[in-house]
């Protein structure tokens, strides 16, 4: 069951090489995230990864998070950038359960969180974040009639 206040994280590190790949596998031809030299002459001096990189961990890590507890899905996820995240960083990436509902008509429980996405080394906020997920309602076993 899952209860207000269950909190879980993960750290990443954002190499070069895997902002790269995740930038070519979604379609990001920015060259913030592919071409050192433009990358190093921009205001990030540096390779940076793409919002939807983090953002796809963010998610990814409330999907592998509440699945061990039970059956859900995501309903409504919220991103909000504050600073880029250079090739190189480890960032803390973190979420709460702020709030769960009742939702009888989809047949579960509406779990609400509220996340953040720190530099591990500095504690700088990257990224802020809400969401809200169904945990589904275990299926009642079907017994059959005794015959």
């Amino acid at each position: 069951m899952l209860k207000v206040g269950h909190h879980f994280f993960r750290t990443v590190t954002f190499d070069e090489a895997s902002i790269r790949a995740f930038a070519v596998a979604a379609g990001d031809e920015n060259p913030l995230h592919h071409d050192a030299e433009f990358a190093a002459a921009s205001r990030f001096g540096g390779i940076i990864a793409s919002g939807t990189h983090h953002g796809a961990l963010m998610m990814g890590l409330v999907a592998t998070e509440l699945t061990r507890i039970g059956a859900g899905v995501g309903l409504d996820f919220a991103l909000s950038f504050r600073k880029p995240v250079p090739a190189g960083s480890t960032m803390r990436l973190a979420w709460e359960v702020t709030a769960t509902e009742q939702e009888p008509r989809l047949g579960g429980t509406i779990a609400h969180l509220a996340g953040r996405m720190t530099d591990a080394a500095s504690g700088v906020v990257v990224m802020t974040a809400t969401a809200k997920c169904l945990m589904l309602d275990a299926p009642t076993p079907v017994v059959a009639a005794p015959r």
